[in-house]
Order: structure tokens, then C-alpha cells, then sequence
């Protein structure tokens, strides 16, 4: 896996196929801006459901050039799907991740 989030490109969604009946795994690795980016905080929020299929939204990184402009996240697992959002900041913001099935 593999995306950015921009100004213009604010949100990624990882989906698989509904009649696909494999588990599926998304595990993130790595946050982290981009050249281009800003001297200003990047929120990247991940948006997904709960267990009562209530959208909820979760900050996973803030990143600012100046401080922190890259932020590991040790294979950080989520079930699909799942929204990757910049919840705040212009980016441009890389995630980067692995598929298991």
C-alpha cells in the first residue's frame, strides 16, 4: 500500500471486494511529508466503523516539517475498509503500508 494526501487529494480509501471471503489486513508502516510540504501541522486521521457501524474517525499522526516529519507505526493493523484522512495541514503527507491476505 501506498498513498498521499495533499490539498487538493484529502482522503484515500482502502476497500477490498464484499464478496471476497478471504481476511484481509492493512497494516500501515510509515507517515511521513513529503518534499513540498509546509512548516505547519498535518493531522492524518484513519476513519473507519465501529461495532455498531458508526463512522469514527481516529488522529494516528501530527506531523510538522520543523519537528517531526516522519512518524513509525510498527505495522499498525486495521480491517478494510478504511479511510485515510488530512484532517488538517495541506501535506503532502505519505502512507505507507503492506496487504496481507
Amino acid at each position: 500500500l501506498g498513498c498521499e494526501l495533499t490539498a487538493t487529494t484529502k482522503s484515500y480509501t482502502f476497500q477490498v471486494d464484499e464478496e471476497d471471503d478471504s481476511d484481509h489486513i492493512l497494516a500501515l508502516s510509515v507517515v511521513c511529508l513529503t518534499d513540498g510540504a509546509k512548516d505547519e501541522c498535518n493531522v492524518v486521521e484513519v476513519v473507519g466503523r465501529n461495532h455498531e457501524n458508526q463512522e469514527i474517525a481516529v488522529p494516528v499522526a501530527n506531523l510538522k516539517l520543523s519537528c517531526q516529519p516522519l512518524l513509525s507505526l510498527d505495522n499498525f493493523k486495521l480491517q478494510p475498509p478504511v479511510t485515510f484522512r488530512l484532517a488538517a495541514g495541506s501535506g503532502p503527507v505519505h502512507l505507507a503500508g503492506w496487504h496481507q491476505i
